[in-house]
Formats: structure tokens, C-alpha cells, sequence
């Protein structure tokens, strides 16, 4: 018997706590890839990307990141974990970069662009799509991280300015400012293509 595609995340974690690793799997079926896809165009590489999710779902499944549906959805959760692993990552490189560098970064004025996994291989036709996808991860990257949270968070994932000042742990009003900043940062360094992509086909 196979519930668990339809049962609700408070009632899966409860199941996974009383020792159903079926309810686990589930929850890493459900949440594992836009966790990934977050963590991949946050910190820009698909290594980090994959042990911020592994982290989290650890974290979650040991309880050290402790869940409260009554916060909100465990999605939001898991972006906002994924998000904190990721500050402390970059905390912890920052330390061995010079201080030039480091406010390069911060402004988001820094024209050093991220070499991002390409697509699967695809018929010639969906060729212009993948290099415009490309094309915005690339863009994606040069932002400053307090921007390209918001608009990754709102654009690709649909969430609500209030998750989102949850997971960033700012006010709505940043939230809304950040997010125009962000969007015009991107519109910007996509200016000089044809078409400007879908932020969804990234």
C-alpha cells in the first residue's frame, strides 16, 4: 500500500519520526528538486548544491532543524535552511578572499560569471532555448546574493512576498524592493539578447 504520493508533509514527518523511512523517501521525492534547483542557481555549483540539500534533509530527518507547520509550509522551510547553509558557506570562503573582492561581491558589481551545468543535450531546436536558460543562470549568478534569493525564491518558485521575508528573514518592504532591484540587475545583463527568457525555463 502506497499513501505517502498523497499524504500531507505534517503527516509524513510525523511517520518519518515514529521510523517510516517510506515517509522520508517521500518527503525527499517531493521536496529534493526544487530544494536542488534552488541551491544549484543560489551558490552556483551543482556539488555545493547537492550536499546543501543532503545537509538539510539530514537536518530534518535528526531533527537538528527543528519544523513548524504552523510557520508555514516545509517547502518555505526548506529553502530557508538551504538559504542559512549556504550564508555560512559563503561566510567561510569570504574569510580567505580580499576585502576588494568581498565588496565587489556584496554590490553585485562583479562581472566574474559562474561556469553553471548546460542542460541535457536536446534536438536543434530547443539549442536557442538551453543557451537562453544558460544565459540567465549566468545573470542569476552576478547578482548579489540578497537579490538573487528574492528572485529565484519569487520567480521560479512562486512564493509569497511574506515567505519569502520568512526564508530571508527581512520586512515584506524589502522583500518588494530587493525583488525590483533584482529584476532590474537581470533585465540589464540580458539586455543584449534577442528575447528576454523565462525566468522558469532557467
Amino acid at each position: 500500500m502506497n499513501t505517502t504520493a498523497t499524504t500531507n508533509d505534517t503527516d509524513l514527518l510525523r511517520a518519518m519520526r515514529g521510523g517510516a523511512a517510506d515517509a522520508f523517501s517521500a518527503l525527499y521525492r517531493r521536496h529534493q528538486g526544487p530544494l536542488y534547483r534552488f541551491a544549484l542557481l543560489r551558490c552556483g555549483s551543482d556539488a555545493t548544491a547537492a550536499d546543501v540539500v543532503q545537509e538539510a534533509f539530514m537536518g530534518l530527518l535528526t531533527e537538528r532543524f527543528r519544523f513548524d507547520p504552523l510557520r508555514g509550509p516545509l517547502q518555505a522551510f526548506l529553502f530557508g535552511v538551504a538559504r542559512n547553509l549556504i550564508l555560512k558557506l559563503e561566510e567561510g570562503r569570504q574569510r580567505h578572499v580580499a576585502l576588494p573582492a568581498i565588496e565587489a561581491a556584496q554590490d553585485g558589481d562583479d562581472d566574474a560569471e559562474l561556469d553553471l551545468p548546460l542542460d541535457d543535450g536536446g534536438p536543434l531546436a530547443r539549442v536557442l532555448d538551453n543557451e537562453a536558460a544558460e544565459q540567465v543562470r549566468r545573470a542569476l549568478a552576478q547578482l548579489a546574493p540578497h537579490y538573487r534569493d528574492v528572485v529565484i525564491l519569487y520567480e521560479m518558485h512562486e512564493l509569497s512576498y511574506a515567505e519569502i521575508a520568512d526564508i530571508c528573514q527581512v520586512d515584506i518592504g524589502t522583500v518588494r524592493s530587493r525583488l525590483s532591484r533584482g529584476r532590474a540587475a537581470l533585465a540589464k545583463r540580458l539586455a543584449g539578447w534577442r528575447t528576454a527568457p523565462d525566468l522558469a525555463q532557467a
